[in-house]
């Protein structure tokens, strides 16, 4: 028996349903499997008592320490952030995990710490795996190396900890590069790719009528994550001006929601941009496989698991030449790597919606990522660092 405590900042809640939920989906396969136990610790950063009273960090506040969560039983350990000093999170973690941890312990004799990010969480994981005597693993997935990797102030933590730890994931083989050139020891570094549920994600059985259902008729985009400007979606926009009558749909939401509506209204494509907000990831199996073509041109990524699932789909993909695009798009089927420049995103979504790719042939390019083989390898890599 393998008994694994994950830790993970980055991990859904009651008021935060698809954060993280691809953690989530990992550690609910690694639990399933018969030889593997787990418990999961994810800590809940909130700021100081003022910043506390915002409405957001609320709700936070009032979430159980601990419940059962599809089946997973999760602790919710509240630490203090300092918004504007991240390089104190680590240690403001470690230090509200450094009696939790032993005490679990000692009714759960954990043999190895699965740190899900690598700031804060890393750095947190390493000095408590020392001190507790266990070994840890640490998996990078995108911001967190090429964010907290290039800090300043976190730079020094990111590689404290990975040099560390007695083993390191990455979501792709361009972020095993990345993590190598940032000064991290590579003979530790292991690939281990997202999965994606392919009874879930398929081809819609007729594409005009799941475009009819979401009231959409002509050439529908699509795009997955975060408002902010790192994921590109004013490109996505701009791109529109130049292929008429064909809609974007934006799934995500985030701070610039009120700027991309204005950037829709001011280049007069607002009537075929629709600004979905969050959406459950119940949803977004109907979202990708409506689309004709799903556009992310973010400026950095580790391997997003919305590409995963828009193959899965059926759908192809725009992508920019960052993070494990081109570990995705290995074929003409699965799409097309472009320049982050609207004229280049609106010529490669016009050269795929005139000449269509068979959905099955789409769909193939992503039937090598499971969770079953996402679970088998993440419990291959623990139980050698037990060893």
């Amino acid at each position: 028996m393998l008994r694994v405590l994950t830790l993970a900042t980055l991990f859904p809640d009651e008021t935060r349903p698809t954060f993280g939920v691809f953690v989530e989906r990992q550690t609910l396969g690694l639990a399933a499997l018969p030889d593997v136990e787990v418990k999961v610790v994810a800590p809940i950063g909130l700021p100081p008592l003022f910043g506390a009273r915002h409405p957001r960090w609320r709700q936070l506040s009032g979430l159980p320490l601990r419940e059962d969560w599809k089946g997973l039983d999760v602790r919710r350990p509240r630490f203090r952030v300092m918004p504007g000093l991240g390089v104190a999170n680590p240690w403001l973690l470690a230090c509200r995990l450094a009696h939790l941890l032993p005490a679990m312990r000692r009714r759960f004799p954990f043999d190895v710490i699965d740190a899900e990010f690598f700031f804060p969480d890393g750095p947190a994981a390493a000095w408590l795996g020392k001190r507790i005597g266990v070994p840890v693993s640490i998996k990078a997935r995108g911001a967190d190396i090429h964010h907290w990797g290039h800090g300043a102030l976190t730079r020094g933590q990111v590689l404290g900890a990975g040099r560390a730890a007695g083993g390191l994931l990455a979501v792709s083989a361009a972020m095993k590069a990345d993590m190598v050139a940032l000064g991290l020891p590579e003979q530790k570094i292991r690939v281990h790719y997202t999965g994606v549920d392919l009874d879930r994600f398929r081809p819609a059985a007729d594409r005009v009528a799941a475009k009819a259902a979401l009231d959409v008729s002509g050439p529908l985009l699509l795009s997955v994550g975060a408002l902010i400007p790192r994921k590109g979606h004013d490109l996505a926009i701009r791109a529109l001006a130049e292929l008429p009558d064909v809609t974007l749909m934006i799934a995500g939401k985030g701070p610039e929601h009120s700027a991309l509506e204005a950037l829709a209204r001011r280049i007069g494509v607002a009537d075929r941009v629709r600004l979905l907000g969050p959406q459950p990831h119940g949803a977004l199996p109907a979202l990708a496989g409506a689309a004709d073509v799903g556009v992310l041109v973010s400026a950095s990524e580790g391997l997003a698991n919305a590409w995963v699932e828009s193959l899965a789909c059926g759908t192809p993909l725009v992508l920019s030449d960052v993070g494990g695009a081109r570990e995705l798009v290995d074929r003409p089927e699965a799409g097309r790597i472009v320049a982050r420049e609207p004229a280049a995103i609106a010529a490669a979504v016009r050269e795929l919606l005139v000449s269509p790719p068979d959905p099955a042939a789409v769909r193939a390019t992503a039937e090598r990522f499971t969770w079953e083989a996402n679970a088998t390898a993440l419990r291959e890599h623990l139980a050698r660092l037990v060893a």
